[in-house]
């Protein structure tokens, strides 16, 4: 029964599954009007934030990395999507990935459901998406082998316009665990009034 009860338990399986259901959708990163958008930068970054401090904390942190690259896989292996981005660069997303849970872990003991928390919160999303979205294209462009004859101000300028889309979309699911968050505490509070 302490299994069930146990918060870490539920927060990583909720993870888990949230970037499976999201990062296996095989039409876009961005989602569309029947699929959610990739969530996998607001799970790293949720990861640290809820699961950063407990034990094995490292070890969920290399569960989630081993999911989206098992995800991967299964996309360009048995559905054909594209390995385009699946380049000497690749192995670098480990370190995107870090950012991301990193800067949530950094966070943790800072956070609070408040105002003033919930605007760190805000600040601490845009610090680990920028962090994460700018690892990961400085690799690809570093390491892909694409990108020899393009210069550095013609790629940021391909790129930076996703920039947005991907801390936006992080940005909506960590508002959205908040929301999640904030339901929970009332319900604890409106059962600890009715026992009393």
């Amino acid at each position: 029964m302490k299994f069930i009860q146990n918060k870490t338990v539920w927060i990583g399986t909720a993870l888990v599954l949230l970037m499976l259901a999201t990062r296996s959708n095989l039409i876009s990163h961005f989602g569309t009007s029947l699929f959610l958008p990739d969530a996998s930068y607001a799970v790293f970054f949720l990861g640290g934030l809820f699961l950063g401090r407990v034990r094995g904390a490292v070890a969920i942190l290399a569960v989630l990395i081993l999911e989206s690259a098992l995800v991967d896989f299964y996309a360009i292996n048995f559905h054909g999507i594209s390995a385009y981005c699946v380049t000497s660069a690749y192995g670098f997303m480990v370190f995107a990935y870090a950012a991301l849970w990193f800067v949530g872990r950094w966070f943790a003991p800072r956070y609070e459901l408040t105002g003033k928390g919930i605007l760190g919160l805000t600040g601490a999303t845009v610090v680990a998406g920028s962090a994460a979205f700018i690892i990961a294209n400085v690799s690809f462009y570093l390491l892909a082998g694409y990108f020899d004859s393009m210069s550095v101000v013609e790629y940021v300028s391909r790129v930076s316009p996703y920039y947005g889309s991907y801390v936006a979309v992080m940005a909506m699911y960590v508002g959205f665990a908040a929301g999640v968050q904030a339901v929970f505490a009332l319900l604890g509070r409106a059962h600890i009034g009715t026992s009393e």
